[in-house]
């Protein structure tokens, strides 16, 4: 088999803010409720609606796994559903900065997100067939994500 190939798909930054929630049985908590967000490629430029998140935990060996929804308004009218799974982790210093919002190198840690879609919508109906991956730099206010198609 050939390598799995990508193409940019687009970048989406965002803005959030941090709600700590607390240990529970599955490791150290907190929810990020996403403020703000873009999302911009080539045929493709939506704002993000109220209510998106990402329920973050942390597990006890310092890996952060992510879970976040986000309902995109495309700007000729077309709802998007984003949904990604993903995983930050690095060594502990490095870590230790990002959680006091220092902007770090982002080849200093890993952080890669895997994204689904889901729209009612023809123009982007081929969106609900692509798996896409990505790739983040977070920072004190929220983030920027290049994501890419897996051709």
């Amino acid at each position: 088999m050939k390598p799995i190939e990508t193409r940019h798909l687009f970048t989406m930054t965002m803005q959030s803010e941090r709600q700590p929630f607390g240990r529970t049985p599955l490791g150290q908590r907190r929810v990020v409720v996403v403020t703000e967000a873009v999302i911009e490629g080539a045929g493709l430029r939506a704002t993000l609606l109220p209510g998106g998140s990402d329920w973050i935990t942390e597990a006890d060996d310092g890996t952060f796994h992510l879970d976040c929804r986000l309902v995109f308004q495309t700007d000729d009218g077309a709802l998007i559903g984003m949904t990604y799974r993903g995983l930050r982790h690095g060594p502990p210093d490095v870590m230790a900065q990002m959680s006091r919002g220092e902007v770090v190198d982002p080849d200093q840690y890993y952080h890669r997100v895997a994204i689904f879609f889901e729209t009612s919508a023809p123009k982007y109906a081929s969106l609900n067939k692509t798996l896409a991956v990505g790739r983040a730099r977070p920072d004190a206010t929220g983030g920027v994500y290049q994501v890419f198609e897996v051709l």
